[in-house]
């Protein structure tokens, strides 16, 4: 594990057990046993370590929905159920996001905008990833038609990623349902 790895885990570590507001570089430094300077050195500053943070959260839920994509090569639609599924099933349990979108809890919330207002790049890396697996399909759309397809769903799971509206096997199937309908 990287220093930048084991820096973005401690941070995580910190904010699942105390909060956002709690976490400083210097705390963070002495979790894992290197200098604030360092801290300051491999990451930036706070903002910077918060969004590597989430980034790097990111990339476990995107590692799922690419296995999903690959574990269903003919049917795009089970690509997409699947890659929901998984997706919200890890969000149901993660430690982390639940820590972030507490803020009707009383939790300190300054690491939600990440997730809500501020997520442009949230989003272009989600929909980069399902992009890129949905061309190894054959879809009959235009290239505009199906970028506006893979930015519903996208912002549909994400939508129920921040709140659930039901179990994680019957939304997966919704979003699919929705999305077969679309790509037809």
């Amino acid at each position: 594990m990287t220093l930048r790895d084991r820096l973005c885990q401690a941070a995580a570590d910190l904010v699942t057990t105390d909060g956002w507001g709690r976490v400083t570089m210097a705390r963070l430094a002495e979790v894992v046993g290197v200098s604030r300077q360092t801290v300051y050195n491999e990451i930036g500053t706070k903002n910077d370590l918060a969004e590597a943070v989430v980034l790097r959260e990111l990339d476990r839920f995107l590692a799922g929905v690419t296995r999903s994509f690959d574990e269903h090569p003919d049917d795009l639609t089970a690509a997409i159920e699947h890659s929901a599924r998984r997706v919200l099933e890890y969000a149901q349990g993660n430690a982390l996001l639940h820590a972030v979108v507490s803020a009707t809890h009383g939790a300190d919330t300054e690491l939600l905008p990440l997730l809500t207002t501020h997520s442009e790049y949230l989003l272009a890396g989600a929909k980069q990833v399902v992009a890129e697996r949905v061309a190894a399909y054959p879809v009959a759309l235009s290239q505009q038609q199906l970028d506006a397809c893979i930015d519903m769903v996208v912002r549909l799971v994400l939508s129920h990623v921040m709140q659930p509206s039901g179990d994680p096997a019957t939304t997966a199937a919704d979003i699919a349902f929705i999305a077969e309908r679309v790509l037809r």
